[in-house]
């Protein structure tokens, strides 16, 4: 019987171990901060969960266009939305380790170090062990970037690990960028009732997600009463005696009652060993990988932000999955970035799968796009749902989709028929023939293909 490591607890090596005790594999792994990783304890779960007290917020705030009156007073309790966040989070790592003990996993509190392709040093609480095994997963994570000149305090000065100790809401939160977790927690914070002033250093909100669909997220966000500051770049945070003072480079500066940092990861590589056994690194800190999560040495394999592949739990799950499937001799699918959906949690959401508008612009391939407003939707309009769009990418000549984004309350779910289609290779008229119910929000899905058909 094999026997395989897995050094880390997330969505990479969760579902890594899950895969290698299915194929018969004797499983053993090691988690220094709790199973489930920063993904459920710290990250996506903690912040989704506190972005569906912030949508059920919105939605209460816009009833009054569905005939419905509300007190003006309706706010959110921050104190008892934070605790059910952190209860929700830990109930979720309980899960998983429920999971993997009915898996026979053997789960170890500790924190490892590899020493060879074969063996791995586990310290814990009763002593150090050493660990020898057959083969080895890496999949340690991430952890927030921060600056020298905007050192986090976990009071006033946040990291977005950081916010769910706050027991009030602020009266000011500044979110200093606008990637996908600054975009997300403005959108939070702006929906919980707090004042928010989003500070980015690009032109717009989501630089790296679909233009029409950024354009749409930040038209949402000024209308809100959020304060989006493009072409603005930070040089330092610093504490007030009211809060908190952003001062920007080109001497700037917002003052605030807290200040949360959105500057990227930095993956958790350090100390592990992987230099000293061989394992390549880029010069970020991330662990090269192959399509199946090979490393560069043999018998060591790697998944999840760890690698800077994709950060997203979806692929770190797939690459953990891909990894023991590779090494114990199932079927491979080798990982296809081509066909992943993700999604950003703004009100509204943003989701995508396969090619980007980016991606067709600068492809040789001839697409062919149909963009449908959601506000022309039944639907959409007995819900009072006016922001929002789906658009499709589709081969012209073939018809086959090629990627799709949705913009619209719930387009995380809508963005599956899509995803289905792309990973199928699905023409936009088997799409437009599917039936969908009337009315919904998944009839613009169809609808948008069926405007393929001419041209497809």
């Amino acid at each position: 019987m094999a026997h395989v490591t897995i050094v880390g607890g997330g969505p990479g090596g969760y579902e890594a171990a899950l895969v290698a005790s299915r194929l018969g594999a004797q499983v053993t792994l090691v988690e220094r901060d709790g199973i489930g990783g920063s993904t459920v304890l710290t990250d996506c779960v903690p912040s989704k969960t506190l972005i569906a007290t912030s949508d059920l917020l919105t939605d209460v705030s816009t009833a009054g266009e569905l005939g419905v009156k509300v007190p003006a007073s309706i706010r959110a309790d921050l104190a008892s939305v934070d605790a059910r966040v952190l209860r929700l989070a830990q109930a979720q790592s309980d899960d998983v380790a429920h999971r993997l003990a009915a898996s026979d996993v053997v789960m170890i509190d500790g924190t490892a170090t590899i020493e060879t392709a074969g063996s791995v040093r586990v310290e814990t609480a009763d002593g150090e062990h050493l660990i020898e095994t057959d083969a080895i997963l890496v999949a340690t994570g991430a952890h927030p970037r921060v600056s020298p000149d905007a050192q986090p305090d976990g009071e006033r000065i946040l990291t977005w690990e950081q916010v769910y100790g706050l027991q009030e809401l602020p009266e000011h939160m500044i979110v200093v960028g606008s990637g996908v977790t600054g975009a997300e927690f403005a959108s939070a914070y702006n929906g919980l009732g707090a004042a928010v002033t989003l500070v980015s250093s690009r032109d717009r909100v989501l630089p790296g997600e679909d233009v029409d669909a950024a354009n749409v997220i930040e038209d949402v966000f000024t209308r809100r009463g959020m304060t989006v500051m493009g072409n603005s770049r930070m040089a330092s945070v610093v504490r007030t005696d009211a809060g908190v003072r952003v001062t920007l480079t080109d001497g700037r500066t917002v003052e605030g009652s807290h200040c949360l940092l959105a500057l990227g990861s930095i993956p958790n590589t350090q100390g592990l060993g992987l230099e000293e056994v061989g394992v390549a690194l880029d010069d970020a800190g991330f662990i090269a990988v192959d399509r199946v999560s090979r490393t560069s040495v043999r018998g060591i394999y790697a998944a999840g932000d760890c690698t800077g592949v994709l950060m997203l739990a979806s692929v770190a799950a797939q690459q953990g999955r891909i990894a023991m499937s590779h090494l114990l001799g199932d079927a491979v699918h080798p990982l296809d970035l081509s066909k992943v959906s993700s999604n950003v949690f703004t009100s509204p959401e943003i989701a995508t799968v396969g090619m980007s508008q980016k991606q067709v612009e600068e492809s040789d391939l001839q697409i062919d796009v149909a963009m449908l407003p959601l506000a022309s939707n039944a639907r959409a309009k007995m819900q009072g749902v006016h922001d929002g769009f789906v658009k499709i990418f589709c081969r012209r000549g073939m018809g086959v989709v090629v990627g799709g984004v949705v913009v619209g309350p719930r387009a995380s779910e809508l963005i599956h028929a899509l995803s289905i289609a792309v990973s199928a290779s699905l023409t936009v008229d088997q799409v437009a023939d599917a039936f969908t119910v009337y009315p919904s929000m998944s009839g613009s899905v169809a609808e948008a293909a069926r405007r393929l058909h001419h041209i497809g």
